[in-house]
């Protein structure tokens, strides 16, 4: 109650002044003050404290350095990652066995709690992954009926409870945000936040059930396809290895996948798999989809990587952008995939996307065998440029597949090298808005539509499809046994 004005012959509080009361120029630039606010947040105002905050945010300013002004960006907006294989890390190196490691010291990965603060990490998507079945000695999934016993549902389930108990382990530091709105609470409170990723269809076991418990659990979007075909989509494969479709995008249970995550609020990951499961996903979708971990073919050609024509149709849902496009000043030069067939000027009904940028040297510039541009925060930088001239600046965000790679680019060895990319863009020109969107504010923007499109759904019951290659389970007339 300190500081406010007193009525000083009855010790009472004065009422506050309204705005016509005040003097005109006080008026303008308590007005003034609040649009900058408005302006300068990336996210929505909660509290009076976040009004304070944005008020100072916009009318303090910021080093001119760019490495410095990254730094202090980065305290406004600090860094969500799309993509990160911690879990993978547990799992490969030490068995799930937690009291193995310690994040708190170096890690022989490139996530641990120093180099997350250091790196300015406000949170990060907690891949859960396991190979294909054909990766580790089952039967090749693309040619059968993908229900072929592989326990790839267990391994997940596996890789679920370690990336929670890692989470509660290191509690003081990490914490689970199931929402958008817990997210920005938990940065606020100088804590990493974190959501679960499910890092391919084949993970499910061809069950929408599994999709819901793995909900339940934790999981906010699932990759449709990893390296091999699954029972929702098609995949694009490996640079290596390629493939050639085999549902034509989303099969007709993928459609019913579709619809039972945007009924659920579980995001539609589209990296790895075919453009024209992506093309479909964009269609279809109620919900915006996202590319976790995905950069552009017009940077680099590789199968792994955004063709032009899905970039513009992305940019296409900025009326400012809206056309018919000319792809043949683009990066492939208009002879890539969906050059043809007017992919860039399809509706997109949900009305955003995101592309957050992988940090996988082969899909930043370099090609098996050695061949290719050395990786670098400069390259990394060119497929943001990219992203953001094709599909708008605010459809981008980071995805880097940190302890899901071996190799990397120099200058981004770690989760603690985020702010050399950032002081690269402000250097490149990008406004101090589009940074903060590009750590944090875009990602943000997408779940919270990702989760409106929920609670708009809370409505309808859940999906009952079966998978058509199932034969085990199909409704009988007669009791077991007869």
């Amino acid at each position: 109650m300190r500081g406010l004005p007193l009525d000083q012959g009855t010790q009472k509080l004065a009422p506050p002044q309204p705005l016509a009361r005040l003097r005109p120029d006080r008026v303008l630039a308590v007005l003034l003050l609040i649009g900058l606010a408005s302006f300068a947040s990336p996210g929505p105002l909660e509290t009076a404290q976040d009004l304070v905050s944005s008020v100072v945010r916009a009318v303090k300013p910021l080093p001119k350095d760019p490495h410095a002004r990254a730094l202090a960006l980065m305290d406004q907006a600090p860094v969500i990652d799309g993509h990160i294989d911690l879990p993978i890390l547990a799992r490969w190196y030490y068995a799930n066995d937690l009291e193995a490691f310690d994040l708190r010291e170096e890690t022989r990965g490139q996530v641990d709690l120093p180099r997350l603060r250091k790196g300015k990490v406000g949170g990060f998507f907690h891949s859960v992954f396991v190979p294909c079945p054909e990766d580790v000695g089952f039967p090749v999934d693309s040619d059968s009926n993908f229900t072929s016993p592989s326990f790839r549902v267990r391994d997940t389930l596996e890789q679920i409870d370690t990336a929670r108990l890692i989470i509660g382990k290191y509690s003081p530091d990490l914490e689970f945000t199931p929402t958008a709105s817990a997210w920005r609470r938990a940065i606020k409170r100088g804590k990493v936040g974190g959501m679960l990723g499910v890092e391919g269809g084949h993970q499910l076991g061809a069950s929408l059930s599994t999709l819901r418990a793995y909900h339940a659990l934790g999981v906010r979007y699932v990759t449709l396809t990893h390296t091999c075909h699954s029972a929702l989509a098609d995949s694009c494969g490996s640079s290596e290895a390629p493939l050639s479709t085999r549902w034509d995008g989303l099969s007709t249970f993928g459609r019913a996948f579709v619809r039972e995550a945007n009924r659920l609020g579980v995001a539609i990951d589209v990296s790895h798999t075919h453009p024209k499961t992506a093309s479909d996903v964009l269609s279809l979708s109620a919900a915006p989809p996202i590319f976790s971990h995905s950069n552009a073919r017009g940077v680099h050609n590789v199968v792994r990587n955004v063709p032009d024509a899905i970039l513009r149709r992305i940019g296409s849902m900025d009326p400012a952008r809206r056309g018919k496009f000319n792809l043949s000043e683009d990066g492939e030069r208009g002879e890539g995939w969906g050059a043809d067939t007017g992919e860039a000027d399809k509706v997109v009904p949900a009305g955003d996307a995101i592309v957050m940028l992988n940090f996988s040297p082969g899909f930043v510039s370099e090609y098996p065998g050695g061949e290719g541009r050395r990786a670098d925060v400069q390259a990394m930088a060119d497929h943001a440029d990219y992203i953001g001239r094709l599909a708008g600046r605010e459809h981008v965000g980071i995805g880097s597949d940190f302890d899901g790679i071996e190799a990397v680019p120099e200058g981004l060895e770690d989760v603690s090298k985020y702010p050399n990319l950032i002081a690269e863009l402000i250097q490149r020109g990008w406004s101090d808005n589009e940074i903060r969107g590009l750590t944090s504010g875009n990602i943000l923007r997408i779940l919270d539509k990702v989760e409106a499109v929920a609670h708009a759904q809370r409505h309808l019951l859940p999906s009952y499809e079966v998978f058509e290659g199932r034969k085990d389970l199909v409704k009988h007339d007669k009791p077991p046994g007869q």
